[in-house]
């Protein structure tokens, strides 16, 4: 099984998958869209604000994601791009040492 050594900095080197969360984020409002004209139509009127409400959130999201996607490799790395900085020898040796027990 192949295990991801914690470096302590994950949220500098975070990564996610942004195509994904697009094409949900996309899936979502065309459903919020399909929502509010159904519940509009229908004359439920709070039903049609809530998926107002969902039509903001999502194409927020969706405006996040797509600037983090062309912002590049930084915020989507590919596969050559390591999702941490390489463990430095000493200093890995260094914190093992501090973690033994104290007499």
């Amino acid at each position: 099984m192949l295990r991801m050594v914690r470096t302590g900095d994950e949220p500098v080197h975070a990564r996610s998958a942004l195509r994904l969360r697009c094409g949900l984020a996309v899936w979502g409002l065309l459903w919020a869209l399909a929502g509010t004209a159904l519940f509009a139509a229908a004359g439920r009127t709070g039903w049609a604000v809530a998926c107002g409400v969902l039509i903001a959130i999502t194409t927020t999201d969706l405006i996040v994601v797509i600037r983090h996607i062309r912002k590049g490799p930084h915020y989507q790395p590919g596969r050559d791009v390591p999702p941490y900085e390489p463990v430095d020898e000493h200093w890995s040796e260094q914190r093992t040492r501090d973690r033994r027990p104290r007499p």
